[in-house]
């Protein structure tokens, strides 16, 4: 491996647990079928512009509607994340459109310590609707999926179960399931104080509210989305994705669950896709 893969694999890592690093060169992975826009828009729930990317089929007929994958990006990523390190065309060329928006270190919640930081109602509110009317996104349930990597993998699941009339489907990729309650390490103090600001007092509203692990536990399984959940054998988040998934086979949710080799890094996501892919092909908008 030469020098400068070296250097791009350690910055995706970085980025990939939530490390703020310099943003490498944006290099998104294109074929002639698809075309990529970027979109700048105003959320009224966070008060500010924010950025999105939008990747959809070359040449769609006049009038036609395509069905649509909302894919989150991890902690320390941008909206740029999905086209640059995944291969995400072949998905478009299937006939979807593919929308990443800008997650910051959210956790796709609203925050509790900032009332500023809505972005919970920034993604199902305004990016939905704003999607919909820029490009051509079919509206309603059956047409729409949200999946994601690591942080985007807990947004999806997370809003997945708070809003299962939004999603037909959801799949996380190594999802952080377990923030909201992880529990206090002085090694870790900046991070606790950062999941304290979203999720709010351990133990509170907010947090209860914001656990997939007790969503999962009240959720009606026959209204909510088909779920995809893997995890790397080497991560320390398997413990609470084996959880998860012992609460989906209980309470008969319609899921799959991969425990896939590797550990939490874009090395293991990568080969995690095409899986993810074949199962939104085979149980999304079928």
């Amino acid at each position: 491996m030469n020098r400068a893969r070296l250097l791009c694999v350690g910055l995706l890592l970085l980025t990939a647990c939530g490390r703020k690093v310099e943003a490498p060169p944006d290099h998104p992975r294109l074929t002639p079928n698809v075309t990529l826009r970027d979109v700048t828009f105003h959320s009224a729930a966070l008060n500010r512009d924010m950025r999105y990317r939008a990747v959809f089929p070359a040449g769609i007929p006049a009038g036609r509607k395509l069905p649509c994958i909302y894919l989150l990006h991890g902690g320390g990523g941008t909206f740029r994340d999905w086209s640059n390190y995944f291969d995400v065309s072949p998905l478009a060329e299937r006939g979807f459109v593919l929308i990443m928006p800008q997650g910051d270190y959210s956790y796709y919640t609203n925050s509790a310590a900032r009332p500023q930081d809505r972005y919970e109602d920034y993604i199902v509110d305004d990016l939905i609707a704003n999607v919909e009317r820029q490009f051509p996104a079919a509206p309603g349930r059956p047409n729409r999926a949200i999946a994601g990597v690591s942080m985007g993998g807990f947004g999806a699941l997370n809003l997945s179960l708070r809003h299962p009339d939004l999603f037909a489907f959801a799949g996380a990729i190594s999802p952080a399931i377990d923030v909201p309650s992880r529990p206090f390490a002085i090694r870790r103090i900046g991070q606790w104080r950062d999941f304290r600001a979203i999720f709010g007092p351990w133990g509170g509203p907010s947090q209860r509210e914001n656990d997939p692990l007790i969503l999962a536990r009240s959720a009606d399984p026959a209204a909510a989305p088909y779920m995809f959940v893997s995890c790397g054998n080497q991560e320390g988040l398997l413990a609470s994705n084996r959880q998860f998934a012992d609460i989906l086979e209980h309470r008969h949710f319609r899921y799959e669950f991969h425990i896939v080799e590797g550990g939490h890094n874009w090395i293991q996501f990568n080969r995690t896709v095409p899986s993810l892919c074949n199962s939104l092909t085979e149980h999304f908008h079928q």
